[in-house]
């Protein structure tokens, strides 16, 4: 089992150097207790004290996103969308089924930016595309058969698989006792029929 960490709440984590200055401005020097007033770690209160020493408040302004930068802008995106949503066939592909490779290879032609096929899927994510995996049918299928199986055929046999007595074979016996299986005789569970 994976365990993700919390992403992390910058405006929270703005707020708690902001209080830590205040504290730090009106002259609480014991940074214990400042860390738990604003429920962060000692090193982090000690590392905002030398920042605020040397910089005052504006040096406590967090840093920005984390991470790295996102290689598509939204525009871009969205006309990556546009283009998978006119086929693969538009895009001159022989089958209209979309693969990774495939929309890798769009999202190349349309914005210059390479992707390996296996984080494309992230791209498809982030546009609430989903995995989607075409039907099998037979090459010999005949519709025409299979609506009269469903309309005709199949219920004519349900019909006639709940007319019978359940537990019984035959339709004049009713079930005999030696027929239910040990669990269900009561006190002669144990013993076999003679």
């Amino acid at each position: 089992m994976v365990v993700r960490r919390p992403r992390r709440d910058f405006v929270e984590l703005a707020r708690r150097r902001r209080l830590a200055a205040r504290l730090f401005a009106r002259g609480e020097s014991i940074l214990a207790s400042v860390a738990r007033q604003v429920k962060a770690s000692r090193q982090s209160v000690c590392r905002w004290y030398r920042e605020w020493k040397q910089g005052g408040v504006q040096a406590l302004k967090g840093a920005g996103r984390a991470g790295r930068k996102p290689s598509l802008t939204q525009p871009q995106i969205r006309s990556v969308e546009r283009a998978l949503r006119k086929g693969a066939r538009h895009h001159g592909f022989s089958a209209d089924l979309w693969t990774l490779p495939r929309v890798a290879t769009v999202v190349e032609r349309i914005t210059g930016v390479k992707f390996h096929p296996g984080h494309v899927w992230k791209i498809l994510g982030s546009i609430n595309w989903t995995v989607q995996k075409p039907a099998r049918q037979a090459k010999e299928r005949d519709d025409d058969k299979v609506t009269y199986w469903k309309q005709v055929r199949w219920p004519e046999l349900k019909k006639t698989l709940c007319s019978s007595t359940p537990g019984s074979s035959s339709k004049t016996n009713p079930v005999s006792h030696s027929s239910l299986p040990f669990a269900l005789r009561g006190r002669h569970a144990g013993k076999r029929p003679s």
